[in-house]
Protein backbone atom coordinates (compact mmCIF):
# COMPACT_ATOMS: atom_id res chain seq x y z
CA UNK A 1 0.00 0.00 0.00
CA UNK A 2 1.20 3.50 0.08
CA UNK A 3 3.70 4.87 1.94
CA UNK A 4 2.86 6.26 4.86
CA UNK A 5 4.02 7.55 7.62
CA UNK A 6 4.71 7.95 11.48
CA UNK A 7 8.13 8.83 12.39
CA UNK A 8 11.35 8.21 12.87
CA UNK A 9 11.78 8.94 16.57
CA UNK A 10 14.41 7.11 19.35
CA UNK A 11 13.18 5.00 21.80
CA UNK A 12 9.82 5.85 23.93
CA UNK A 13 10.27 4.89 27.56
CA UNK A 14 12.06 7.63 28.70
CA UNK A 15 9.39 10.14 27.25
CA UNK A 16 6.53 7.76 28.72
CA UNK A 17 8.30 8.30 32.16
CA UNK A 18 8.58 12.60 31.43
CA UNK A 19 4.78 12.47 30.45
CA UNK A 20 3.94 10.50 33.49
CA UNK A 21 5.94 13.59 35.78
CA UNK A 22 3.74 16.06 33.94
CA UNK A 23 0.10 15.07 34.57
CA UNK A 24 -2.03 17.09 36.19
CA UNK A 25 -3.19 16.99 39.74
CA UNK A 26 -6.18 14.78 39.62
CA UNK A 27 -9.36 16.94 38.69
CA UNK A 28 -13.19 16.22 37.23
CA UNK A 29 -12.67 17.21 33.75
CA UNK A 30 -15.89 19.72 34.13
CA UNK A 31 -13.62 21.61 36.60
CA UNK A 32 -11.44 22.63 33.25
CA UNK A 33 -13.25 21.98 30.69
CA UNK A 34 -16.84 23.22 29.33
CA UNK A 35 -17.50 19.90 27.84
CA UNK A 36 -17.27 21.24 24.32
CA UNK A 37 -15.00 20.63 21.11
CA UNK A 38 -12.44 23.38 20.16
CA UNK A 39 -10.69 22.90 16.90
CA UNK A 40 -7.66 24.75 16.05
CA UNK A 41 -6.84 25.33 12.40
CA UNK A 42 -2.87 25.89 11.90
CA UNK A 43 -1.20 26.30 8.44
CA UNK A 44 2.26 24.59 8.09
CA UNK A 45 4.68 25.74 6.12
CA UNK A 46 8.47 25.13 4.95
CA UNK A 47 11.17 22.21 4.24
CA UNK A 48 13.21 20.05 5.21
CA UNK A 49 14.99 22.52 6.69
CA UNK A 50 12.93 25.14 8.21
CA UNK A 51 9.61 25.08 9.98
CA UNK A 52 6.98 27.75 10.29
CA UNK A 53 3.50 27.11 12.47
CA UNK A 54 0.70 29.91 11.95
CA UNK A 55 -2.65 29.86 13.47
CA UNK A 56 -5.44 29.98 10.95
CA UNK A 57 -8.97 29.84 12.30
CA UNK A 58 -10.57 28.80 15.20
CA UNK A 59 -13.81 26.74 15.63
CA UNK A 60 -16.06 25.75 18.09
CA UNK A 61 -17.59 22.44 17.71
CA UNK A 62 -20.39 19.87 19.38
CA UNK A 63 -19.47 17.58 22.78
CA UNK A 64 -15.75 16.48 23.11
CA UNK A 65 -16.14 12.57 21.82
CA UNK A 66 -12.42 11.83 23.73
CA UNK A 67 -11.39 10.56 26.73
CA UNK A 68 -12.29 12.80 29.99
CA UNK A 69 -9.82 11.13 32.23
CA UNK A 70 -6.87 9.74 30.73
CA UNK A 71 -6.59 13.17 28.96
CA UNK A 72 -2.33 13.48 28.87
CA UNK A 73 -0.67 11.23 25.64
CA UNK A 74 0.79 8.84 27.57
CA UNK A 75 1.92 6.62 24.18
CA UNK A 76 4.66 8.57 22.65
CA UNK A 77 3.72 8.24 19.02
CA UNK A 78 3.81 10.93 16.49
CA UNK A 79 6.32 13.36 14.99
CA UNK A 80 3.94 16.48 16.65
CA UNK A 81 2.73 16.85 20.05
CA UNK A 82 -0.06 19.79 20.81
CA UNK A 83 -0.47 20.39 24.26
CA UNK A 84 -3.39 22.49 25.73
CA UNK A 85 -1.67 24.62 29.13
CA UNK A 86 -3.67 27.05 31.93
CA UNK A 87 -2.56 30.09 30.71
CA UNK A 88 -2.24 31.33 34.74
CA UNK A 89 -0.49 28.34 36.29
CA UNK A 90 1.72 26.52 33.30
CA UNK A 91 -0.40 22.91 34.06
CA UNK A 92 -0.41 20.43 31.45
CA UNK A 93 -4.54 20.29 30.51
CA UNK A 94 -4.34 17.84 27.62
CA UNK A 95 -2.03 16.64 25.12
CA UNK A 96 -1.81 14.20 22.07
CA UNK A 97 0.72 12.77 19.86
CA UNK A 98 -0.08 13.42 16.17
CA UNK A 99 1.37 13.58 12.39
CA UNK A 100 1.07 15.65 9.59
CA UNK A 101 1.15 15.69 6.21
CA UNK A 102 3.89 18.88 6.54
CA UNK A 103 6.03 16.15 8.44
CA UNK A 104 5.94 13.60 5.36
CA UNK A 105 6.81 16.73 3.13
CA UNK A 106 9.96 17.35 5.18
CA UNK A 107 11.44 14.08 4.53
CA UNK A 108 10.90 14.47 0.60
CA UNK A 109 13.81 15.06 -1.89
CA UNK A 110 11.65 18.50 -3.52
CA UNK A 111 12.00 19.45 0.16
CA UNK A 112 15.64 18.49 0.85
CA UNK A 113 16.10 20.85 -2.10
CA UNK A 114 14.69 23.72 -0.59
CA UNK A 115 11.00 23.80 -2.26
CA UNK A 116 9.04 25.13 0.48
CA UNK A 117 5.16 24.08 0.82
CA UNK A 118 2.29 24.74 3.36
CA UNK A 119 -0.40 22.36 4.02
CA UNK A 120 -3.42 22.93 6.83
CA UNK A 121 -3.82 20.74 9.62
CA UNK A 122 -6.24 20.87 12.51
CA UNK A 123 -5.92 20.02 16.41
CA UNK A 124 -9.22 19.37 18.37
CA UNK A 125 -9.14 19.52 22.21
CA UNK A 126 -11.41 19.82 24.75
CA UNK A 127 -12.52 23.54 25.10
CA UNK A 128 -11.20 25.35 28.18
CA UNK A 129 -13.08 27.24 30.97
CA UNK A 130 -10.15 29.91 31.35
CA UNK A 131 -7.77 31.47 29.31
CA UNK A 132 -5.29 28.65 28.09
CA UNK A 133 -2.26 27.83 25.83
CA UNK A 134 -2.52 26.31 22.65
CA UNK A 135 1.33 24.55 22.44
CA UNK A 136 2.86 22.40 19.56
CA UNK A 137 6.13 20.18 19.94
CA UNK A 138 7.89 19.02 17.01
CA UNK A 139 10.08 15.76 17.69
CA UNK A 140 13.68 15.27 16.13
CA UNK A 141 14.94 12.01 15.17
CA UNK A 142 16.72 11.85 18.20
CA UNK A 143 13.44 12.25 19.92
CA UNK A 144 13.95 15.27 21.65
CA UNK A 145 10.74 17.77 21.68
CA UNK A 146 10.90 21.39 20.65
CA UNK A 147 8.20 23.86 20.82
CA UNK A 148 7.42 25.64 17.62
CA UNK A 149 4.59 27.21 18.05
CA UNK A 150 2.38 28.44 20.47
CA UNK A 151 -0.92 30.86 20.77
CA UNK A 152 -3.57 31.91 23.38
CA UNK A 153 -6.75 30.02 23.65
CA UNK A 154 -9.49 32.74 24.77
CA UNK A 155 -12.83 30.90 25.68
CA UNK A 156 -14.33 34.15 25.13
CA UNK A 157 -12.94 34.68 22.06
CA UNK A 158 -15.69 36.06 19.82
CA UNK A 159 -13.77 34.94 16.61
CA UNK A 160 -14.10 31.42 17.88
CA UNK A 161 -16.17 30.53 14.79
CA UNK A 162 -19.78 29.09 15.55
CA UNK A 163 -20.84 27.12 12.28
CA UNK A 164 -23.25 24.96 11.93
CA UNK A 165 -23.30 21.86 9.75
CA UNK A 166 -24.24 22.14 6.13
CA UNK A 167 -28.15 21.22 5.22
CA UNK A 168 -26.76 18.85 2.55
CA UNK A 169 -24.88 16.60 4.94
CA UNK A 170 -26.07 12.61 4.73
CA UNK A 171 -25.22 11.19 8.22
CA UNK A 172 -25.76 7.40 8.87
CA UNK A 173 -25.27 5.45 11.90
CA UNK A 174 -23.53 2.01 11.70
CA UNK A 175 -22.71 0.84 14.75
CA UNK A 176 -22.85 2.25 18.53
CA UNK A 177 -20.71 0.27 20.79
CA UNK A 178 -20.52 2.76 23.68
CA UNK A 179 -20.50 6.66 25.28
CA UNK A 180 -17.87 8.56 23.41
CA UNK A 181 -15.47 8.72 26.49
CA UNK A 182 -14.89 4.64 26.66
CA UNK A 183 -14.99 4.49 22.67
CA UNK A 184 -12.96 4.98 19.71
CA UNK A 185 -15.19 7.23 17.34
CA UNK A 186 -14.65 6.59 13.78
CA UNK A 187 -16.19 8.93 11.10
CA UNK A 188 -16.26 7.43 7.90
CA UNK A 189 -16.78 10.30 5.01
CA UNK A 190 -17.88 9.86 1.88
CA UNK A 191 -15.94 11.77 -1.02
CA UNK A 192 -16.62 11.47 -5.10
CA UNK A 193 -20.51 10.55 -4.15
CA UNK A 194 -22.56 12.75 -5.79
CA UNK A 195 -26.17 13.53 -4.09
CA UNK A 196 -28.05 10.69 -5.98
CA UNK A 197 -25.23 8.00 -4.96
CA UNK A 198 -26.29 8.82 -1.15
CA UNK A 199 -27.70 4.85 -1.19
CA UNK A 200 -23.98 3.28 -2.83
CA UNK A 201 -22.83 5.77 0.35
CA UNK A 202 -24.88 4.33 3.02
CA UNK A 203 -24.44 1.33 1.87
CA UNK A 204 -20.72 1.71 1.31
CA UNK A 205 -20.17 2.60 5.19
CA UNK A 206 -22.47 -0.34 6.64
CA UNK A 207 -20.34 -2.49 4.75
CA UNK A 208 -16.85 -1.18 5.93
CA UNK A 209 -17.67 -0.89 9.56
CA UNK A 210 -18.68 -4.78 9.18
CA UNK A 211 -15.17 -5.35 7.69
CA UNK A 212 -13.60 -3.68 10.67
CA UNK A 213 -15.52 -5.09 13.26
CA UNK A 214 -15.08 -8.37 11.66
CA UNK A 215 -11.00 -8.04 11.93
CA UNK A 216 -9.16 -8.81 15.32
CA UNK A 217 -8.12 -7.27 17.64
CA UNK A 218 -10.71 -4.86 16.41
CA UNK A 219 -13.59 -8.03 16.48
CA UNK A 220 -13.30 -8.51 20.28
CA UNK A 221 -13.21 -4.61 21.17
CA UNK A 222 -16.75 -4.04 19.59
CA UNK A 223 -18.54 -2.46 22.61
CA UNK A 224 -15.24 0.31 22.80
CA UNK A 225 -15.60 1.05 19.15
CA UNK A 226 -18.58 3.74 17.39
CA UNK A 227 -18.40 4.20 13.53
CA UNK A 228 -20.86 6.61 12.01
CA UNK A 229 -20.91 8.00 8.34
CA UNK A 230 -20.77 11.94 6.83
CA UNK A 231 -21.42 12.06 2.89
CA UNK A 232 -21.14 15.91 1.32
CA UNK A 233 -22.31 15.31 -1.90
CA UNK A 234 -20.04 16.09 -4.97
CA UNK A 235 -20.86 17.44 -8.44
CA UNK A 236 -18.52 14.61 -10.15
CA UNK A 237 -17.90 11.25 -8.90
CA UNK A 238 -14.34 9.80 -8.08
CA UNK A 239 -11.20 11.69 -7.82
CA UNK A 240 -8.62 13.78 -9.21
CA UNK A 241 -5.66 11.24 -11.20
CA UNK A 242 -3.19 13.57 -11.98
CA UNK A 243 -1.11 11.50 -14.15
CA UNK A 244 -3.82 10.12 -16.16
CA UNK A 245 -5.05 13.46 -16.70
CA UNK A 246 -8.31 13.12 -14.64
CA UNK A 247 -9.95 15.60 -12.55
CA UNK A 248 -13.31 16.27 -10.92
CA UNK A 249 -15.00 18.67 -9.02
CA UNK A 250 -15.32 17.12 -5.58
CA UNK A 251 -16.89 18.09 -2.05
CA UNK A 252 -13.28 16.84 0.13
CA UNK A 253 -10.54 17.29 -2.91
CA UNK A 254 -8.82 13.73 -2.80
CA UNK A 255 -6.42 13.20 -5.44
CA UNK A 256 -4.15 10.42 -6.39
CA UNK A 257 -0.28 11.09 -6.92
CA UNK A 258 0.16 12.85 -3.47
CA UNK A 259 3.57 13.69 -2.69
CA UNK A 260 4.41 12.09 -5.88
CA UNK A 261 3.79 8.55 -4.97
CA UNK A 262 1.38 6.38 -7.51
CA UNK A 263 -1.08 5.26 -4.99
CA UNK A 264 -0.92 7.49 -2.08
CA UNK A 265 -4.19 9.22 -2.15
CA UNK A 266 -5.00 12.55 -0.27
CA UNK A 267 -7.19 15.75 0.49
CA UNK A 268 -4.92 18.85 1.35
CA UNK A 269 -8.42 20.30 1.95
CA UNK A 270 -8.32 20.04 5.62
CA UNK A 271 -11.12 22.72 6.24
CA UNK A 272 -13.34 20.83 3.89
CA UNK A 273 -13.06 17.59 5.90
CA UNK A 274 -12.91 18.76 9.46
CA UNK A 275 -16.48 20.84 8.46
CA UNK A 276 -18.06 17.69 7.19
CA UNK A 277 -16.87 15.36 10.23
CA UNK A 278 -17.71 17.82 12.91
CA UNK A 279 -21.74 16.84 12.17
CA UNK A 280 -20.97 13.88 14.39
CA UNK A 281 -18.34 13.02 17.50
CA UNK A 282 -15.33 11.43 16.33
CA UNK A 283 -11.75 10.58 17.46
CA UNK A 284 -10.48 8.86 13.71
CA UNK A 285 -11.52 10.28 10.52
CA UNK A 286 -11.17 8.01 7.47
CA UNK A 287 -12.21 9.19 4.19
CA UNK A 288 -13.74 6.73 1.32
CA UNK A 289 -13.47 7.62 -1.81
CA UNK A 290 -15.79 6.58 -4.51
CA UNK A 291 -13.45 4.86 -7.08
CA UNK A 292 -12.30 1.25 -8.53
CA UNK A 293 -8.57 2.34 -8.58
CA UNK A 294 -6.37 1.08 -5.87
CA UNK A 295 -5.26 3.21 -3.48
CA UNK A 296 -5.16 5.05 -0.04
CA UNK A 297 -3.30 7.02 2.99
CA UNK A 298 -2.75 6.93 6.53
CA UNK A 299 -1.36 9.92 8.57
CA UNK A 300 -0.91 9.30 12.66
CA UNK A 301 -4.45 10.91 14.53
CA UNK A 302 -5.02 13.41 11.11
CA UNK A 303 -6.93 11.09 8.79
CA UNK A 304 -6.84 8.10 6.65
CA UNK A 305 -8.27 7.25 2.83
CA UNK A 306 -9.35 4.21 0.94
CA UNK A 307 -11.27 3.36 -1.93
CA UNK A 308 -14.32 1.68 -2.20
CA UNK A 309 -14.78 -0.64 -5.29
CA UNK A 310 -11.07 -1.72 -5.69
CA UNK A 311 -10.60 -5.85 -5.36
CA UNK A 312 -8.45 -4.78 -2.51
CA UNK A 313 -10.95 -2.15 -0.42
CA UNK A 314 -11.54 -3.95 2.65
CA UNK A 315 -7.81 -4.29 2.72
CA UNK A 316 -6.64 -1.05 2.33
CA UNK A 317 -9.24 0.55 4.57
CA UNK A 318 -8.01 -2.08 7.77
CA UNK A 319 -4.43 -1.19 6.62
CA UNK A 320 -4.78 2.49 6.52
CA UNK A 321 -6.32 2.28 9.83
CA UNK A 322 -3.85 0.77 11.75
CA UNK A 323 -1.80 3.74 10.27
CA UNK A 324 -4.00 6.68 11.39
CA UNK A 325 -5.31 5.07 14.14
CA UNK A 326 -2.61 3.11 16.49
CA UNK A 327 0.57 4.86 14.39
CA UNK A 328 1.66 1.07 13.23
CA UNK A 329 4.69 1.57 10.83
CA UNK A 330 4.53 -0.38 7.22
CA UNK A 331 5.85 -3.32 7.05
CA UNK A 332 6.99 -3.71 3.75
CA UNK A 333 10.69 -2.35 2.38
CA UNK A 334 10.34 -2.92 -1.63
CA UNK A 335 7.98 -0.19 -3.36
CA UNK A 336 9.07 3.05 -4.03
CA UNK A 337 8.16 5.90 -1.64
CA UNK A 338 8.90 9.72 -1.88
CA UNK A 339 10.70 10.02 1.28
CA UNK A 340 14.37 9.48 2.58
CA UNK A 341 15.65 8.61 5.63
CA UNK A 342 12.14 8.10 6.80
CA UNK A 343 13.26 5.87 9.74
CA UNK A 344 17.35 7.28 10.36
CA UNK A 345 20.32 4.59 11.45
CA UNK A 346 21.12 4.83 14.86
CA UNK A 347 17.62 5.96 15.94
CA UNK A 348 14.94 3.69 17.23
CA UNK A 349 11.52 3.97 15.81
CA UNK A 350 8.48 4.87 17.78
CA UNK A 351 5.98 2.74 16.39
CA UNK A 352 5.46 -0.78 18.29
CA UNK A 353 5.62 -2.96 14.89
CA UNK A 354 9.18 -1.88 13.68
CA UNK A 355 12.33 -1.77 15.21
CA UNK A 356 16.31 -1.09 14.44
CA UNK A 357 17.48 -3.31 17.02
CA UNK A 358 19.17 0.15 18.45
CA UNK A 359 21.01 -0.81 21.82
CA UNK A 360 20.06 -4.72 21.35
CA UNK A 361 17.43 -6.69 23.31
CA UNK A 362 17.35 -3.96 26.28
CA UNK A 363 16.05 -1.00 24.05
CA UNK A 364 12.96 -2.77 21.67
CA UNK A 365 12.06 -5.20 24.50
CA UNK A 366 9.10 -3.52 24.89
CA UNK A 367 7.92 -3.73 21.92
CA UNK A 368 7.67 -7.79 21.14
CA UNK A 369 10.36 -9.43 23.11
CA UNK A 370 7.68 -11.01 25.26
CA UNK A 371 6.21 -12.48 22.30
CA UNK A 372 8.34 -13.89 20.79
CA UNK A 373 9.04 -17.81 19.34
CA UNK A 374 11.88 -19.10 21.90
CA UNK A 375 13.08 -21.47 19.15
CA UNK A 376 13.64 -18.73 16.72
CA UNK A 377 17.05 -16.68 16.74
CA UNK A 378 17.22 -13.36 17.29
CA UNK A 379 17.37 -11.70 14.42
CA UNK A 380 15.77 -14.14 12.64
CA UNK A 381 16.91 -15.78 9.12
CA UNK A 382 14.64 -16.22 6.51
CA UNK A 383 14.73 -16.99 2.89
CA UNK A 384 14.50 -13.21 1.78
CA UNK A 385 17.07 -13.08 -1.30
CA UNK A 386 13.81 -15.49 -2.83
CA UNK A 387 11.09 -13.24 -2.08
CA UNK A 388 13.01 -10.55 -2.92
CA UNK A 389 13.54 -12.26 -6.58
CA UNK A 390 9.84 -12.68 -6.65
CA UNK A 391 8.73 -9.25 -5.53
CA UNK A 392 11.20 -7.29 -7.92
CA UNK A 393 9.92 -8.93 -10.51
CA UNK A 394 6.26 -7.85 -9.75
CA UNK A 395 7.06 -4.44 -9.03
CA UNK A 396 8.90 -3.98 -12.23
CA UNK A 397 5.93 -5.34 -14.50
CA UNK A 398 3.40 -3.15 -12.48
CA UNK A 399 5.84 -0.10 -13.02
CA UNK A 400 5.11 -1.18 -16.91
CA UNK A 401 1.26 -1.14 -16.40
CA UNK A 402 1.43 1.64 -14.22
CA UNK A 403 3.01 3.92 -17.34
CA UNK A 404 0.76 1.55 -19.97
CA UNK A 405 -2.32 3.08 -18.03
CA UNK A 406 -1.01 6.48 -17.46
CA UNK A 407 -0.58 7.02 -21.23
CA UNK A 408 -3.62 5.37 -22.75
CA UNK A 409 -5.13 7.72 -20.94
CA UNK A 410 -3.68 11.02 -21.34
CA UNK A 411 -3.74 10.30 -25.28
CA UNK A 412 -7.00 9.71 -25.39
CA UNK A 413 -6.88 5.97 -26.30
CA UNK A 414 -10.28 3.90 -27.11
CA UNK A 415 -11.85 3.16 -23.73
CA UNK A 416 -11.43 -0.67 -24.36
CA UNK A 417 -7.69 -0.80 -24.71
CA UNK A 418 -7.31 1.48 -21.36
CA UNK A 419 -10.14 -0.81 -19.65
CA UNK A 420 -7.49 -3.92 -20.92
CA UNK A 421 -5.03 -2.56 -19.05
CA UNK A 422 -6.88 -1.69 -16.31
CA UNK A 423 -7.76 -5.34 -15.72
CA UNK A 424 -4.45 -6.87 -16.37
CA UNK A 425 -3.05 -4.94 -13.95
CA UNK A 426 -5.75 -6.20 -11.64
CA UNK A 427 -5.13 -9.27 -12.67
CA UNK A 428 -1.30 -9.20 -12.11
CA UNK A 429 -1.67 -8.07 -8.62
CA UNK A 430 -3.67 -10.48 -8.16
CA UNK A 431 -2.32 -13.70 -9.17
CA UNK A 432 1.21 -12.09 -7.68
CA UNK A 433 -0.66 -12.18 -4.22
CA UNK A 434 -1.96 -15.41 -4.65
CA UNK A 435 1.56 -16.53 -4.64
CA UNK A 436 2.81 -14.77 -2.40
CA UNK A 437 0.68 -15.85 0.48
CA UNK A 438 1.63 -19.21 -0.92
CA UNK A 439 5.06 -18.73 -0.68
CA UNK A 440 4.58 -17.59 2.91
CA UNK A 441 2.34 -20.52 3.90
CA UNK A 442 5.09 -22.81 3.27
CA UNK A 443 7.54 -21.22 5.46
CA UNK A 444 8.75 -23.14 8.39
CA UNK A 445 8.57 -19.87 10.10
CA UNK A 446 5.24 -19.08 8.71
CA UNK A 447 3.13 -18.02 12.17
CA UNK A 448 5.96 -17.51 14.47
CA UNK A 449 7.39 -14.40 16.31
CA UNK A 450 10.74 -13.40 15.55
CA UNK A 451 12.39 -10.67 13.96
CA UNK A 452 12.77 -10.46 10.06
CA UNK A 453 14.39 -8.63 8.42
CA UNK A 454 12.75 -5.50 6.26
CA UNK A 455 10.25 -3.54 7.20
CA UNK A 456 10.02 0.38 7.05
CA UNK A 457 10.73 1.22 3.61
CA UNK A 458 14.07 -0.29 4.20
CA UNK A 459 15.75 -3.49 3.44
CA UNK A 460 18.21 -3.57 5.67
CA UNK A 461 18.48 -2.83 9.12
CA UNK A 462 14.76 -2.63 10.22
CA UNK A 463 12.82 -5.78 11.35
CA UNK A 464 9.22 -6.82 11.24
CA UNK A 465 8.05 -9.28 13.76
CA UNK A 466 6.18 -11.89 11.34
CA UNK A 467 6.79 -12.85 7.91
CA UNK A 468 3.58 -11.86 6.92
CA UNK A 469 0.80 -9.12 8.21
CA UNK A 470 -1.77 -6.85 6.67
CA UNK A 471 0.91 -4.21 7.07
CA UNK A 472 3.13 -5.86 4.90
CA UNK A 473 1.49 -7.51 2.06
CA UNK A 474 -1.49 -6.76 0.55
CA UNK A 475 -5.33 -9.22 1.49
CA UNK A 476 -7.56 -8.99 4.69
CA UNK A 477 -5.29 -10.98 6.97
CA UNK A 478 -4.43 -10.98 10.50
CA UNK A 479 -2.47 -8.05 12.37
CA UNK A 480 0.69 -9.42 13.19
CA UNK A 481 1.38 -9.81 16.85
CA UNK A 482 3.08 -6.73 17.44
CA UNK A 483 0.24 -4.80 15.40
CA UNK A 484 -2.29 -6.48 17.39
CA UNK A 485 -0.96 -5.46 20.78
CA UNK A 486 -0.11 -1.77 19.62
CA UNK A 487 -3.57 -1.16 18.38
CA UNK A 488 -5.13 -2.66 21.79
CA UNK A 489 -2.50 -0.48 23.92
CA UNK A 490 -3.75 2.55 22.11
CA UNK A 491 -7.54 1.56 22.64
CA UNK A 492 -6.54 1.22 26.16
CA UNK A 493 -4.76 4.93 26.49
CA UNK A 494 -6.97 6.96 24.41
CA UNK A 495 -10.73 6.00 25.94
CA UNK A 496 -11.46 5.59 29.66
CA UNK A 497 -12.42 2.74 32.16
CA UNK A 498 -15.53 1.53 32.26
CA UNK A 499 -16.87 -1.20 33.94
CA UNK A 500 -17.55 -4.41 31.79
Amino acid sequence: MSARRTLPLVLVLPALVLVALALPAAAAFDDDFTGATLRVDLAHTGNANEEIVALDRLYLEGAWPGARVKLVDTLGLGRYQARLLDAATGALLWSRGFDSYFGEWKTTAPAAAGVRRTYQESVRCPMPRRSAVLALDHRGADNQLVEVFRTPIEPSDPWIRRDRADDDLVIVTAHEGGAPATSVDIVILGEGYTAAEAPLFKENVQHFAAVLLGQQPFASLKDRINIRGVLKPSQDSGCDEPTRGVYRNTALGCTFNSLGSERYLLTEDNRAIRDAAGAVPYDVLSVMVNTQRYGGGGIYNLFNTFTNANQWSSYVFVHEFGHGFAGLADEYYSSSTAYTDFYPEGYEPVERNITRLVGGKATWKAKWADKLDPSLPVPTPWRKAEFDAMDNAYQARRTELDALVAKLMTTGAPAAEVNKALVESEDLSLANQQKVDAWFAQQPQAGKVGVFEGAGYCSTGVYRSQLDCIMFSKGLKDFCAACAAGVREVVAATTDDVAR
